[in-house]
C-alpha cells in the first residue's frame, strides 16, 4: 500500500514529468539511470522481545516515484546560549549562514543592522561577518551593524557558509528567568527551520543575491535565546502519609531540600547553636502538635535539637543543642544540617523523621506538619522555603510562627500537610509488589503493561490481530486502614469481547468477573496480599493498541473506600513507521525531485507505544529489537533501483547497524532496549540509479 506521503509525491510530480524529459535525457548515457515513473517501494520488518515472549511486526510500505531540481539556511533555529546574568556585556550570539543552493551565491544583509533584531532585556552592540573565522569580532571582519547601505558577503560555493556574530549587552535590571532572543533574518514561513523560503523584501530580511535561479531569491531565519539566570533557590519537600493512622501509632516523614537555582546556596548561621555546629544549610522540622519525637532514631551527623517554643524565630532566637534532651516530649524542633553549601541543581539526601501520635486526643483533628529550609544566596541574603510550596523560594526569611496548628510558617508560601486520624477502612491496589503505585495522574490509574504476541507477526500498523490469546497479571492489594478488612475485587471496565478472571489462591482456581462477578479477599491490618488476573483477548483487535482492564478493590469496612489499578494488554507494542525524503542536488528539477542521482533518505521511526508515567507502575520494555531492511524482498525493490550511500546509516539510540557498505541491499539495526514511550529513528540513504 502506498503511503500518503508517497501519494502526494506521485500527484505533485506527475504534472512536472513532461517538463523534465529533456533534462533527464541530457544526463550522461554512461550512468545506469532509473526510468522516470519507477515506483521505489520500501517495507521494514522487525523482531523484538518483552523478556519472555518474542514478537514480529512489519511497517507500512512507502513509495517514492522517480520524477523527470537556489537556497539559504541560517542556523541555529531556536538555539540556546549558556545562561546570562543581568548586566552582562559582550554576550555572543553566533549564526551560520549556508548556501544550500546548487550555484555559487552571495548573502545580502540589510543596512543599519536591520537583518539582526533582539527581543527581551538586552541591546545589540555589534554585528559582523566573521571573515577570519576566529569566533570574535575584530579588524578583519565585515561590519553589518554600522553599515549605512546593504552589505554583501563574499561569494559562497554550494554548501559554503559564513558565520555571523552578534554581541549583546543584557540590561542591568533584567529579571531572573526572562529570555533574551537574537534573530537573524525574518522568514515568516517554513517553520520550524525557516530556511530556504521565497524572499519577499521584508524589513529584517537576510537573502541570497544571484538572480535567474529556478526558484528565485531565497531568504532564511535563525534565532538564539539565552535565559537570565536566577540566584540560589531552595525547594523543600516533605513526604507525609495521608492517613488514616491510629492514635498511638507512628507517622513517618521524609525531608529533602534542593537548590533549583543557578548559584550555589551558602551557609546560614543559627545564632543560638554551639560554635562549630551552627553554620550550614539547614532543614528545620517542627514536631507536630499532638505528637512527640519517637526514640531510637538515628539522624545525620550535625543534627540539632531545641525545646524553644514554636513561636520564636529558629534562626535568630531559638536555643539549640547537639544532643537530644532526655525527655523527647519536650523537643519542639529538629535542625538537619544538609551540608556547608548546596550546589546548583543538587538535593540533600532524604532524611526520615518519625513522630508518635499522642493518645487521648480528638481523632477528628489531623496531625499537621510544615517545615522550613534556610541558606544564604550568593550576595549573602537569607533565603528560605517551606514544605508544600511547589515554587522555589528566594525570600528574605521574615518569620511568622505558630499559625494555629501549623507549627512554624516562615515565608508564608508553604502548604501544611495533614495526616488524618479517622477510624476508617482504606485500600491500595496496584501492580505486583507496588500497591501504592501511581499512574500519570493518580493512584487510580497506576498500571501493569503486558504484551500479547499472538496474531500480530504479519500485521502492519492499522491492521487487526489474526488470533486471540491470554495474558496473566499479578496485582497486590494493601490494607491501609486501621483494622482487618475484606476487599471486594471487581472489573468495572473491560474491553469489548475480552474475558477477565481473578484468582486469590495463586492461580489454582479462577472466577470470571468480566460479566459483573466479584471475588472477596481478606487482608489483615497493615498487610498486603497478591491476586492473579487472567485476561483473554479475542482475535480481530487493532494491533499496537493497549486494552485497559480496570481492577477495583473496595473496602467492606468502608464501602466508599476503593482503589483502582489497570491491567493493560498490548497487541504488540513496537510500532514501525516508514518515511522517505528526497534531496536533489543534481541541478535537474527541484531540490526535492527524485531524479536519477538524487538521494532518498529512508527513515524508520520505531516507537514503544506503551504507556509510561507515575511511580511503581510496571511498564513494558522491548529488548533485542532488530529492524531489518531487505531491499530485494517483496514488496521492496530499492535494492536494485538504488545504491547505498556508505556511512549514511545511523540510529538515534546508537543501535548496532550492519550492511552500511557499498553494494549492500540489506541493512539491519539492533537496539538492545527500548523503554516505554521511547522511540528512535533508523536512517539510511540511497542514491537513485
Amino acid at each position: 500500500m502506498q503511503s500518503r506521503k508517497g501519494a502526494r509525491l506521485d500527484g505533485a510530480l506527475a504534472s512536472l514529468m513532461a517538463s523534465f524529459v529533456f533534462a533527464v535525457a541530457a544526463l550522461s548515457p554512461a550512468s545506469a539511470q532509473t526510468p522516470g515513473g519507477t515506483a521505489i517501494q520500501n517495507q521494514a520488518s522487525a523482531t523484538y522481545s518483552d523478556g519472555t515472549n518474542n514478537y514480529t511486526t512489519i511497517s507500512n510500505t512507502v513509495t517514492v516515484t522517480v520524477a523527470n531540481v537556489s537556497g539559504l539556511a541560517i542556523t541555529p533555529d531556536a538555539g540556546a546560549n549558556p545562561n546570562v546574568v543581568a548586566g552582562q556585556t559582550n554576550v555572543k550570539f553566533t549564526f551560520r549562514v549556508t548556501n544550500t543552493g546548487n550555484i555559487s551565491d552571495q548573502v545580502r544583509f540589510l543596512a543599519n543592522c536591520a537583518s539582526a533584531t533582539i527581543t527581551g532585556p538586552g541591546t545589540i552592540t555589534a554585528a559582523a561577518i566573521d571573515v577570519n573565522g576566529n569566533g570574535v569580532i575584530d579588524a578583519g571582519d565585515t561590519d553589518i551593524k554600522g553599515n549605512a547601505a546593504d552589505v554583501l558577503s563574499a561569494s559562497l560555493a554550494q554548501n559554503g557558509f559564513i558565520d555571523v556574530i552578534v554581541t549583546v549587552s543584557v540590561n542591568a535590571g533584567a529579571a531572573s528567568g526572562s529570555s533574551v532572543t537574537v534573530q537573524l533574518g525574518d522568514a515568516a514561513t517554513g517553520g520550524p527551520t525557516f530556511d530556504n523560503q521565497p524572499a519577499n523584501s521584508s524589513a529584517n530580511e537576510v537573502r541570497s543575491v544571484a538572480a535567474g535561479s529556478l526558484n528565485g531569491l531565497r531568504e532564511a531565519k535563525g534565532s538564539v535565546s539565552a535565559t537570565v539566570d536566577n540566584d540560589a533557590q531552595l525547594l523543600l519537600t516533605l513526604t507525609a502519609p495521608a492517613g488514616p493512622v491510629a492514635l498511638g501509632s507512628d507517622i513517618n516523614y521524609t525531608w529533602q531540600v534542593c537548590n533549583p537555582g543557578a548559584r550555589q546556596a551558602d551557609a546560614v548561621t543559627l545564632t543560638g547553636a554551639p560554635a562549630g555546629s551552627n553554620s550550614g544549610v539547614f532543614i528545620i522540622a517542627p514536631i507536630p502538635v499532638n505528637t512527640f519525637l519517637k526514640s531510637g532514631q538515628t539522624f545525620p551527623a550535625g543534627t540539632l535539637y531545641t525545646t524553644s517554643a514554636l513561636t520564636v524565630d529558629p534562626v535568630t532566637a531559638a536555643t539549640w543543642t547537639t544532643t537530644a534532651p532526655a525527655d523527647l516530649t519536650t523537643v519542639r524542633r529538629i535542625a538537619f544540617r544538609v551540608g556547608a553549601t548546596l550546589a546548583v541543581g543538587a538535593c540533600s539526601a532524604n532524611i526520615p523523621m518519625i513522630v508518635t501520635v499522642q493518645t487521648g486526643i480528638n481523632a477528628s483533628t489531623p496531625i499537621v506538619e510544615i517545615g522550613d529550609a534556610f541558606a544564604h544566596n550568593s550576595i549573602g541574603t537569607t533565603i528560605t522555603d517551606q514544605s508544600g510550596d511547589t515554587v522555589p523560594n528566594a525570600g528574605d526569611g521574615n518569620a511568622n510562627f505558630n499559625e494555629g496548628n501549623q507549627p512554624g510558617n516562615v515565608d508564608g508560601n508553604g502548604v501544611p500537610q495533614p495526616t488524618t486520624l479517622l477510624s476508617a477502612g482504606a485500600v491500595l491496589n496496584g501492580p505486583n509488589g507496588a500497591p501504592n503505585a501511581t499512574g500519570p495522574t493518580s493512584n487510580n490509574d497506576d498500571y501493569t503493561n503486558k504484551g500479547l504476541n499472538a496474531g500480530i507477526a504479519t500485521v502492519a500498523p492499522g491492521g487487526n490481530t489474526t488470533a486471540g490469546g491470554a495474558v496473566t497479571f499479578t496485582n497486590t492489594v494493601q490494607n491501609t486502614g486501621n483494622a482487618n478488612d475484606t476487599f471486594r475485587l471487581s472489573a468495572p471496565t473491560v474491553p469489548a469481547g475480552f474475558t477477565v478472571e481473578i484468582s486469590i489462591d495463586g492461580g489454582a482456581t479462577y472466577t470470571t468477573v468480566s460479566g459483573g462477578g466479584t471475588v472477596d479477599l481478606a487482608v489483615a491490618f497493615g498487610a498486603t496480599a497478591n491476586y492473579q488476573v487472567r485476561i483473554t483477548a479475542p482475535a480481530g483487535k487493532p494491533v499496537l493498541t493497549g486494552y485497559d482492564t480496570v481492577i477495583r478493590a473496595t473496602s467492606q469496612n468502608t464501602p466508599a473506600a476503593s482503589n483502582d489499578t489497570i491491567d493493560r494488554v498490548y497487541t504488540g507494542f513496537v510500532r514501525l513507521n516508514k518515511a522517505a525524503t528526497v534531496t536533489n542536488g543534481t541541478g535537474v528539477g527541484g531540490p526535492t525531485d527524485p531524479v536519477p542521482g538524487a538521494v532518498i533518505d529512508f527513515a524508520i521511526t520505531y516507537t514503544n507505544v506503551t504507556a509510561t508515567g507515575g511511580t511503581g507502575s510496571i511498564g513494558l520494555t522491548a529488548t533485542s529489537l532488530v529492524i531489518t531492511e531487505n531491499g530485494t524482498a517483496a514488496p521492496n525493490n530499492w535494492g536494485t533501483t538504488t545504491n547505498q550511500v556508505v556511512g549514511s546509516a545511523t540510529d538515534t539510540n546508537g543501535g548496532t547497524i550492519t550492511g552500511d557498505t557499498a553494494g549492500s541491499t540489506t541493512l539491519t539495526d539492533t537496539v538492545a532496549s527500548l523503554a516505554p514511550a521511547a522511540s528512535g529513528t533508523f536512517h539510511f540513504r540511497r542514491t537513485i540509479k
